[in-house]
């Protein structure tokens, strides 16, 4: 491996010699742009070999970091992701990374440009200008650039992942603070209150299970076991660019046995038999995907369909406004509030481990210290009241 110093004009260069390309017959050669000191050239020079030496070196390349997600990383990464998450890579790169650093070349790119991009992001993101976009999603547009530029190191574009170094907006408690959950008796009021509608059974079975929109909507009743009480966490419905897929569910822990109680199992038999009643009316015309909950005809119900019908009753209904999701918070909420143990609430939503659990329901904790600090004195005093005497003469000795 060979180097010299070249100038050009003013301004030195350092240039590689790769030998004879096999392709063409010619020598190869790299330029790289130093300076204008002779000895900023030498030490690049230096290291520049080094790197060559040590099979570090990255030949310099003039692709931007629009050219390597669109046209390189991208299509390689739908191989591998789930379809959900890369229809969200897609979408944000299109929608925020190529329009903010899209045209700074790959290997140009240094951490402070992650850090002014995610600050940006912050203040005015939103595609519609009515300000920023959440901490949250700026994270996730950040762990995305972080596995594109390691993927990158991997393959010899670059020589570090710059990502690593930037610095990234905390989430903080934005995922509590739009946590909205209802007590027992205002889940009781929403279910009574609309028993009318064809999306109540799979209601009643979110708020008796916790499971997600789109395990709901992906149950089959090959997973359902009646007289077992039992549901079998499998696959979801999910959504992506508005079009319906199947897909597993979302983690390996996702995949779960979920117990149900007596009242839940009859709302299911009431269930099986309005499907039952479907598939005899419409004979082979029906679309069986042995979906618990599906249309008339057996399709998928569209998941933005489904939580849209919940926001309009919930409208209807004299009950504080939640989201779909929050009937999921809730059954999580009053499981704690019951006592029974975080372990379990855990194991029943799919949860990684049970200290995310208490994270994510911290707001419940408080509450459940002074039961349990009531429940300790309760059941060791009893009703002996001999603590205040205990410290009163404490006080006089000390006197």
């Amino acid at each position: 491996m060979r180097g010299h110093i070249a100038k050009k004009h003013d301004r030195y260069y350092v240039v590689l010699e790769h030998g004879i390309d096999p392709s063409t017959g010619k020598r190869r050669r790299t330029w790289h742009p130093v300076g204008t000191k002779r000895r900023e050239a030498e030490q690049a020079l230096a290291e520049l070999l080094e790197q060559k030496r040590t099979e570090t070196y990255v030949e310099p390349r003039k692709l931007t970091v629009a050219q390597y997600l669109v046209d390189e990383w991208l299509p390689v990464a739908k191989h591998e992701l789930r379809l959900s998450t890369f229809d969200s890579y897609q979408r944000n790169t299109r929608l925020h990374v190529v329009p903010g650093i899209g045209r700074i070349g790959l290997q140009r790119l240094r951490p402070l440009d992650l850090t002014k991009f995610y600050a940006q992001l912050l203040a005015t993101g939103r595609r519609d200008g009515k300000g920023g976009l959440s901490p949250k999603t700026v994270q996730n547009i950040h762990q995305m650039i972080r596995k594109a530029l390691e993927d990158a190191v991997q393959h010899n574009y670059v020589v570090r992942n710059v990502a690593a170094a930037a610095k990234v907006p905390k989430a903080g408690k934005a995922a509590t603070d739009e946590m909205h959950v209802w007590t027992g008796e205002e889940l009781r009021s929403f279910l009574s209150a609309n028993r009318d509608c064809v999306h109540w059974s799979a209601w009643y079975l979110a708020a008796n299970t916790g499971m997600r929109r789109g395990e709901i909507l992906g149950l089959r009743w090959r997973d359902v076991d009646l007289d077992a009480a039992r549901i079998s966490v499998r696959q979801a419905i999910i959504n992506v660019a508005y079009k319906v897929h199947r897909s597993d569910v979302k983690t390996q822990r996702s995949q779960r046995v979920v117990d149900i109680n007596s009242r839940t199992v009859a709302v299911l038999r009431r269930q099986l038999g309005v499907v039952q009643g479907y598939r005899a009316a419409l004979g082979d015309t029906y679309q069986d995907h042995d979906l618990v909950f599906a249309k008339p005809d057996g399709s998928p119900v569209h998941p933005d369909t489904f939580s849209k019908a919940f926001d309009r009753r919930v409208a209807k209904t004299s009950v504080p406004v939640i989201r779909l999701h929050d009937l999921r918070h809730t059954h999580a909420t009053l499981l704690l509030l019951a006592g029974v143990p975080p372990k379990v609430v855990s194991e029943r939503l799919g949860h990684a481990t049970v200290a995310f659990t208490m994270q994510v329901y911290a707001h419940v904790i408080p509450g459940m210290q002074a039961d349990a600090a009531a429940a300790f004195g309760d059941f060791v005093f009893g009703d002996d009241d001999e603590g205040d005497d205990t410290d009163e003469e404490v006080h006089d000795d000390e006197e």
